[in-house]
């Protein structure tokens, strides 16, 4: 396991600041296994906090805490905006996940998400896979996300790509007056599990594509799926994908990619895609209105995945997942709508409408009251 960098230049006071709007915060050590990790907890107000665990050889243990502050709290919104009964949460094992993964190391992690009692349910996430926490659920039940096999929901990439095109669909609904995806050209930054999923979609619906990936073999694959449909594929290098001129651009790779340099290059109308995080800066949102791009929130298109997960907790069903991530689109047009008539950005259209959610659900008696709410806690297995 890889030394940590420690908080001594960071003050306990510092610390609380930094958390001032999470609930809970627990650090796990278990020196045994080398599991070094933090939950973070940041709102429970529409139920237990759901979110995913990602590994990564993080420098410092500031810099691990401060991804998980940040990720938590996008838990909460994605999870208001998709309506589903959870809250947001996060957590972060530091380590590189192709040296330290253990199995053992992911049954000490299932310990600790186990000490919560089921305010927090976990699953994968980057640096993760669905076999780490077959590992996890040997000590807890509050893990989802799982492969069918272990009665999980399997694949999430499925709702997810499907959640992105509904979200095309309103986002030309409100552009073209229709929501017809075929016709139209797209220009696709990835062509991951999700983002080939989405191109394939299009492709099949007569879509032009114009396509960049790190992959080689995915550009091959989508060229040859471009023989066997209506639609057309370009590719174009990583670098001048942003300069494309079509009408959506659909990013489903990095996030961050909005930001001063690439606002300056775009030449389409929407921006729609399964990117997390795709704006660097909350600005970014309203420059993107400023040069008269629509842009579709992320964390309301790509939550089908997040959709599934929830869902699976009542029992596995892909008809009703499927049915619940048709209402992406209803959400994407509330949104629109909202912010045209409030002449804002859509993401702080979309940011209101799930605080609204939050506090009018905060109203109402369910299992989860505020006494059940802790501030601060750090656990210790040894």
């Amino acid at each position: 396991m890889k030394v940590v960098e420690s908080m001594s230049m960071t003050s306990e006071f510092e610390l609380f600041d930094k958390m001032s709007d999470h609930e809970q915060v627990v650090f796990c050590n278990d020196p045994s296994t080398g599991l070094r990790a933090i939950i973070a907890i940041h709102d429970t107000t529409l139920g237990p906090a759901l979110g995913g665990c990602r590994m990564q050889p993080y420098t410092s243990v500031e810099e691990a805490l401060e991804d998980a502050l940040r990720l938590s709290k996008g838990m909460t919104y994605k999870c208001a905006a998709a309506d589903v009964d959870f809250g947001g949460g996060k957590a972060v094992i530091i380590g590189d996940p192709k040296t330290d993964k253990t199995p053992e190391l992911f049954r000490a992690f299932g310990q600790f998400v186990n000490s919560l009692g089921g305010r927090f349910y976990t699953g994968t996430d980057m640096g993760t896979t669905m076999d780490d926490f077959i590992h996890s659920m040997k000590e807890t039940n509050f893990i989802n996300g799982l492969p069918e096999a272990y009665g999980g929901g399997g694949d999430s990439s499925i709702p997810t790509a499907a959640g992105v095109l509904y979200g095309i669909k309103a986002t030309n609904q409100m552009l073209f007056g229709k929501d017809d995806l075929g016709g139209l050209t797209y220009s696709i930054q990835g062509l991951g599990k999700v983002g080939f999923k989405i191109a394939s979609g299009l492709l099949e619906v007569g879509a032009h594509l114009i396509v960049t990936d790190i992959n080689e073999e995915s550009l091959r694959e989508i060229e040859e799926k471009a023989t066997k449909t209506p639609g057309t594929v370009t590719i174009v290098a990583n670098e001048d994908i942003y300069s494309q001129e079509a009408d959506i651009f659909v990013p489903c790779a990095f996030g961050g990619i909005i930001n001063d340099n690439t606002i300056a290059q775009f030449r389409v109308k929407g921006i729609v895609g399964s990117a997390n995080n795709q704006l660097l800066h909350g600005s970014h949102g309203r420059m993107l209105q400023e040069k008269g791009i629509l842009y579709a929130p992320d964390y309301i298109v790509n939550s089908g995945g997040l959709i599934q997960v929830a869902d699976e907790l009542y029992g596995i069903n892909h008809e009703r997942v499927l049915a619940k991530t048709k209402h992406i689109y209803d959400a994407l047009l509330e949104v629109f709508k909202e912010a045209e008539s409030s002449g804002v950005a859509t993401v702080e259209s979309a940011n209101k409408m799930c605080e609204k959610r939050i506090e009018e659900r905060g109203k109402r008696n369910n299992f989860y009251t505020a006494a059940m709410k802790p501030k601060w806690s750090i656990r210790n297995l040894s």
